[in-house]
């Protein structure tokens, strides 16, 4: 770069760094330029003969102009016009200055004819007054539009700040690009804007291009002719568009794509008045896979909770938090947090006190297959609902350890199950997995049974007793974010330059976010009648090496250059996709379209719990295949891949 472009540079930096003039600093410049322009006025009236050349006002000059300083201070006080800043003035300044300077101009002519009609003379040529208030308007509006306009060039050619375009041409677009425009403490410049409209092309707002999607050879030779490497996204535009393939085209440019909260989100913290200054961040993967909220029925669910006692095992973890924190906006009498993670209990006490929910709760430390801590809990607290979300999740280590698996997943759920119908639990409510459909591994076959045994339960005593404890079964896929799950793992290696390991080229699975998984949970427990599992329209499936990659070129990286990519094989009971229902299993609609009845295979409560008996009597011999063979006799479809039990299939198929 050359010394005069440094210089230039410099200058210009400089200029865009000035603090804001004071207020009474604008208001002499005001008042300063109407007392030009009543001289101007006065010198136009005397040339042009509009009144006697020999006009002899009332008072002395000095007198005059002290008058005029009077009234603008006045009316410039009442209009509050000096208190917005010059380079951000606008259409309401503009009718502020317009509203005092006809304010000026009512309050002399007043005085004027007051003043001839008790001393017979005159303080104001008539004709000055009234082209007085025409040239104090055009330099009052001279002045700002000039400043703004100085502003807006000395942006546009420092090399500081970064041009960006906004993707959104809504209310919510319109708004960022407003706020880029006025505060340059964002160091950012408003370069385009960006639409999913194909004849846009044509058209400008505020005084920059608009461009199409439709166009993509167009759009993106405009972003690196004019060095754009930025796009903000307003929140309605991503809420319109689908976000996981539409914004392909910039992610896959490495072009930095950034979001920013809803409207009702953003905080006042721009020095303009009025102004609305978002916290732009970086776009997530969440931002990209999440999809629209979930419409539920809350009335059933107000309905179903408020005032009631309701307990939720593992109330620490990713489900099981995010349920209390959906369960107090209903007012339940109680909470009953059961857990046996006592440091994440903890953190969601602190986190109850800090949001100041006023809903009383109470913690439980305690474990799922200690039988005695679950009785003393319930007979102590008397719960209405029950939502139950405590288990083993991850799927490698349950494959080591299925002993473990079994006592807490099915013994567990057996022994709180067993204890909500004795102690007359209105609604047992439990979180399973798609991994229980056609398993392929220990974690999701002793899921599967947990769900065999609450369904058969309920039909057993509901055959004897109507009103009997309602079993609800929810099933659905990856949770994002959740403790454990593969998009931390990702985000985690990227931070450390890589390598990001993903376990097959070919591996896809659905997912969901943690809100969503709760807004099915409760949903379904106030739609329940009983005996149901409820599955939820997952949408597409995701690839996960497409979503590493993703993820990789959202934090500023190329994938396979920057970051790469390796692949460790599947892991132990990992299958290749995941299913909602099995081959054999239909499904019903429900009044919400994206929460489905899934019609599984009934099985006799009296022929099952004889199976699992032996199972959980293996389980605490901690006799591995003798545990796994007889998940695989409860269920048939459980084929186990890539672990160490699959000699047991070969051997079935053997005999």
């Amino acid at each position: 770069m050359k010394k005069s472009q440094i210089v230039e540079s410099d200058i210009f930096s400089h200029f865009i760094s000035l603090g804001y003039l004071p207020r009474w600093i604008v208001l002499i410049i005001d008042v300063l330029l109407c007392a030009f322009s009543l001289w101007v006025a006065s010198a136009l009236v005397m040339g042009v003969y509009v009144e006697p050349p020999h006009f002899e006002s009332l008072l002395p000059l000095w007198a005059v102009y002290l008058l005029l300083v009077c009234v603008c201070v006045t009316t410039f006080w009442m209009f509050h016009t000096y208190s917005g800043i010059l380079r951000y003035s606008n259409f309401v300044d503009i009718v502020k200055v317009m509203c005092a300077v006809l304010g000026q101009f009512v309050a002399m002519f007043c005085i004027n004819e007051v003043a001839h009609a008790l001393g017979g003379k005159l303080i104001f040529m008539r004709w000055t007054l009234v082209f007085y208030a025409i040239v104090a308007f055009l330099l009052l509006l001279l002045l700002r539009m000039s400043v703004k306009v100085v502003f807006d060039y000395l942006v546009a050619h420092n090399g500081q700040m970064k041009p960006v375009a906004v993707y959104g041409t809504k209310s919510a677009g319109i708004g960022i690009a407003k706020m880029i425009r006025s505060s340059d403490n964002l160091k950012f410049r408003l370069a385009a804007f960006i639409d999913d409209v194909p004849d846009v092309n044509k058209k400008n707002i505020f005084g920059v291009q608009v461009l199409s999607t439709h166009n993509a050879d167009k759009l993106l030779h405009f972003l690196a002719k004019h060095k754009i490497r930025t796009i903000v996204v307003s929140p309605i535009k991503l809420k319109e568009i689908d976000p996981e393939t539409d914004l392909d085209i910039f992610i896959e440019n490495n072009i930095e794509v950034l979001t920013v909260p809803s409207m009702n989100q953003w905080h006042e913290n721009s020095p303009m008045p009025a102004t609305m200054r978002p916290d732009f961040k970086n776009l997530q993967i969440e931002d990209l896979l999440e999809r629209p909220a979930i419409e539920i029925e809350k009335s059933h669910i107000v309905s179903q909770l408020q005032g009631k006692v309701v307990m939720i095992t593992g109330a620490a973890g990713s489900i099981g938090s995010e349920i209390v924190r959906q369960l107090v906006n209903y007012k339940p009498k109680l909470i009953v947090l059961y857990d046996n993670a006592e440091t994440p209990l903890h953190n969601l006490r602190l986190e109850l006190e800090e949001r100041k929910t006023h809903c009383p709760y109470v913690l439980c430390i305690g474990d799922m297959r200690n039988r005695s801590r679950l009785e003393n809990v319930i007979t102590t607290y008397r719960p209405n609902i029950i939502y139950h979300a405590a288990a083993y999740k991850h799927v490698p280590m349950m494959e080591d350890a299925p002993s473990e698996c079994v006592m807490a997943n099915v013994m567990g759920t057996r022994y709180i199950a067993d204890l909500a119908v004795e102690n007359g639990v209105e609604a047992f409510v439990m979180v399973s997995t798609d991994k229980a459909v056609n398993p392929t591994n220990v974690m999701g076959a002793s899921k599967r049974i947990a769900e065999i045994y609450v369904q058969s339960l309920f039909r057993k005593m509901a055959r004897t007793n109507a009103s009997t404890t309602k079993f609800i079964t929810t099933r659905f896929g990856n949770v994002l974010g959740s403790n454990g799950s593969v998009i931390p793992l990702f985000r985690h290696q990227i931070e450390k330059g890589g390598p990001v390991t993903v376990t097959h080229p070919d591996i896809i699975r659905y997912f969901m976010t943690i809100p969503e998984a709760c807004q099915l949970v409760l949903e379904a427990g106030s739609m329940g009648e009983g005996g149901e599992i409820f599955v939820f329209d997952m949408g597409r499936p995701v690839k996960i090496v497409d979503l590493a990659r993703k993820m990789i070129r959202l934090a500023g990286y190329r994938p396979e250059i920057d970051i790469p990519i390796t692949y460790t094989g599947l892991r132990p009971g990992e299958k290749l996709y995941e299913e909602l229902l099995n081959a054999k299993e239909v499904t019903q609609p429900t009044y919400n379209e994206k929460i489905l009845i899934a019609t599984v295979r009934e099985y006799e409560f009296d022929d099952i719990v004889n199976d699992i008996d032996r199972l959980i009597e293996y389980a605490r011999l901690y006799k591995s295949y003798l545990v796994v063979s007889q998940m695989k006799r409860i269920v048939p479809e459980f084929i186990s891949k890539n672990s160490q039990f699959e000699r047991l299939d070969i051997e079935s198929n053997q005999q």
